[in-house]
């Protein structure tokens, strides 16, 4: 028994507290850079609403402080996508809105990405960090009134819109857009 002890006693914490330095070591040798480089995995699927209803209508500044009306796109398809520059899949995403965006854009379909609360300084800084020009619209919601009309739980979220005005399809979180998938789902409804 006193040998049990001794285990217990003198030889289990030395060799826990061993263990707790690695871990200590380890974790301090790690940059903490990485963990801003890892990148947010993105799904492609948007689910399909059971009944489709219509888009809460909304007018909003662009930026270059021009007004854009939802109701005067019906006749167009519409991925209306609700972000902020601080949010990872947000950012993450944008690339892929702008190479769907350049391979549908046409009288049938667009792009509104609507940013939530931020400056227009901040945005317009953003986008110039991204490996890629955005030409889609990008629209300003100051009192997050629209994303309130629209029942946003988190950023991101993204709304299909038909040509009549009504919302289709929704995704929460990040969607890698450009996925032939997403592109079936948007010419399908040019097609209606």
């Amino acid at each position: 028994m006193d040998q049990i002890q001794l285990l217990k006693n003198k030889i289990l914490p030395v060799i826990s507290s061993g263990f707790l330095l690695g871990v200590v070591c380890a974790l301090l040798t790690f940059p903490v850079s990485a963990a801003w480089d890892v990148k947010p995995k993105l799904g492609h699927r948007l689910a399909p609403l059971q009944e489709s209803i219509p888009a809460p209508d909304f007018v909003l500044e662009n930026m270059d402080e021009e007004k854009v009306s939802l109701k005067e796109l019906r006749g167009k398809v519409v991925l209306i996508n609700f972000w902020a520059t601080w949010c990872p899949p947000c950012r993450r995403e944008m690339p892929s809105m702008e190479r769907l965006y350049q391979k549908i854009n046409g009288d049938n379909f667009t792009v509104l990405a609507i940013n939530q609360m931020e400056e227009e300084d901040l945005v317009f800084a953003f986008t110039g960090q991204l490996e890629i020009d955005l030409t889609f619209t990008i629209l300003f919601d100051k009192d997050s009134s629209v994303s309130q009309a629209f029942n946003v739980k988190g950023l991101p979220t993204s709304y299909l819109i038909d040509k009549k005005g009504n919302i289709r399809y929704r995704a929460i979180g990040g969607r890698e857009f450009d996925h032939p998938e997403v592109e079936k789902l948007i010419i399908n409804l040019i097609q209606e």
